[in-house]
């Protein structure tokens, strides 16, 4: 028997909005939700031909850019491709995979999330826990320290 999945299975973006809206549901969080749907809508889909709708497979891709309300200020972009781009008070976590992203933001409502810093070489950096040793970590650029992340310093 193999391991079990490390999150569960968001199969559409539809999927993944839903799961975003029942953690924002849970802390209390308003919900902005702007849909893209179609091959000539969607941002990644430059190879589609002009006015194309569908993939070459007959489906509809969807996108959806989320932004969710409070203290940090997050918005998760969903790609078609099973992936999300999920900006953290200005940080952008690039390529996490849509099936992450719920438990990506418990880590960031839940307290989890952090910041390290470092003098040689100087940085710092959010820091993003998840289950099953999963962490995230993007470089903060200098002077962009939000209040919100000046408190999880660590």
């Amino acid at each position: 028997m193999g391991n079990p999945a490390p999150h569960p299975h968001l199969p559409t973006t539809e999927s993944a909005v839903a799961a975003v809206r029942d953690l924002a549901d849970a802390h209390g969080l308003e919900v902005t939700v702007t849909d893209d749907i179609g091959a000539d809508r969607t941002s990644r889909r430059t190879a589609a031909g002009a006015f194309t709708v569908l993939d070459p497979d007959g489906s509809l891709p969807h996108e959806a850019f989320v932004e969710l309300g409070g203290t940090p200020a997050v918005t998760v972009r969903l790609f078609p491709e099973d992936d999300a781009t999920i900006t953290v008070d200005g940080v952008e976590f690039a390529d996490v995979p849509r099936d992450a992203v719920p438990a990506f933001l418990r880590s960031v409502y839940g307290g989890l999330a952090h910041v390290t810093a470092r003098f040689f070489p100087p940085g710092q950096w959010l820091v993003v826990p998840l289950p099953g040793d999963e962490t995230y970590r993007e470089l903060i650029f200098h002077g962009s320290l939000s209040p919100w992340m000046a408190r999880r310093v660590r």
